[in-house]
């Protein structure tokens, strides 16, 4: 909810020094022990924040950082000309610092047990329900001042070793992909009883191609092209200290924007491709033939070669027409296995090694 002039504010929170209990950020001093705010001491945003709506309270959070006396230390309103404490003159005193961007509280367990009495209160709670006790927990404190045997540090710890288990279980896990797959575990001998190839020849032609709501600018030698930019407004809500105890919900926005087009292109296009197959290891392409304004594309094959082994059949993908030409029929020939079952690489018998795919 804003207040009347669109503005939104939030109180704050501080630590006590003295006796650690949580404090509203309007209070001078601690609720708990009755120990006046240090100069130092840092405002915290409230797990349970909500925009105030107390008209008094936005007053009191419109009027700046708070001045603490130069003389007697107490705290004053950032209007304020002398100390409402000793009467001297706030020139010479301390303004709080203004204008950080502060960071969202840390979560709060759903119960805090009271460390006088025992009894269990809300995590939010500053204050035992049954005892009247403070309840001894910073709302964010800062990670440079944890001793190294707090039980923060020992949650980090275990948090190393489970990150450290989850990396090892993945190591463990390539290591034994590259086993299966990528090193060879037995040879055995094949002989060629099949050989099989297939080829393609595309033809192709200049054809107008289109493209729809493609990101950036159109190529330069686009035709019918129409580009339109979309935008969207990005907003983010930031907390920022006001000094007094009260922080400031200033809603920052921005827009992004992004250009997409529609456009055609002449491009080489296939038309038709033409294949041809056979069972020896002599491939041949098609030659189809051509009009002024057609080419031919690039021609791809497949070239599989079958082995009988002692214990069934195993195909291997010849990587070249001159590799595949080297395999004759009823010929001998070595295959390297993976773990898997597949062919990884052929050796002749003077020791040649033929890689696979």
């Amino acid at each position: 909810m804003e207040n009347n002039e669109g503005r939104k504010f939030v109180e704050l929170e501080w630590v006590c020094p003295n006796c650690n209990s949580r404090n509203k950020g309007s209070k001078k001093t601690c609720e708990s022990c009755g120990a006046p705010q240090p100069d130092d001491v840092k405002f915290q945003r409230a797990a349970n924040e909500k925009v105030i709506v107390d008209q008094t309270s936005i007053e009191a959070a419109k009027i700046g950082a708070d001045i603490h006396c130069g003389f007697c230390g107490t705290r004053n309103p950032g209007n304020a000309v002398t100390c409402s404490q000793c009467g001297g003159d706030l020139k010479q005193g301390k303004a709080r610092l203004a204008g950080q961007v502060l960071q969202a509280a840390v979560p709060t367990p759903a119960t805090l047990r009271c460390a006088a009495c025992g009894a269990e209160n809300s995590g939010s709670a500053r204050i035992c329900q049954e005892c009247g006790a403070p309840i001894q927990q910073a709302a964010a404190p800062a990670p440079e001042k944890i001793p190294a045997a707090s039980a923060p540090a020992a949650k980090k710890k275990i948090n190393g070793w489970v990150f450290a288990a989850i990396g090892a279980f993945f190591l463990l896990c390539c290591f034994a992909l590259v086993m299966l797959f990528a090193v060879p575990s037995k040879s055995v001998q094949g002989t060629v009883t099949d050989l099989q190839w297939q080829t393609s020849v595309p033809v192709q032609e200049i054809q107008a191609v289109n493209y729809s709501n493609k990101s950036g600018s159109a190529p330069s030698n686009a035709y019918n092209v129409s580009c339109q930019t979309k935008s969207e407004e990005i907003c983010q809500d930031k907390t920022v200290d006001q000094g007094n105890g009260f922080a400031e919900v200033v809603t920052e926005c921005h827009t992004e924007s992004e250009q997409y087009c529609d456009y055609t292109l002449d491009e080489w296009t296939a038309i038709q491709t033409y294949t041809l197959s056979g069972s020896d290891n002599f491939p041949v392409y098609e030659s189809p033939s051509l009009s002024s304004d057609q080419r031919l594309g690039e021609a791809t094959e497949t070239l599989t070669v079958f082995f009988d082994i002692p214990d069934g059949q195993k195909s291997y993908t010849a990587n070249s027409v001159s590799e595949f030409r080297q395999f004759e029929m009823g010929s001998q020939w070595t295959l390297k296995m993976n773990a898997m079952g597949g062919v990884m690489s052929v050796e002749v018998k003077s020791g040649e090694v033929k890689s696979g795919e």
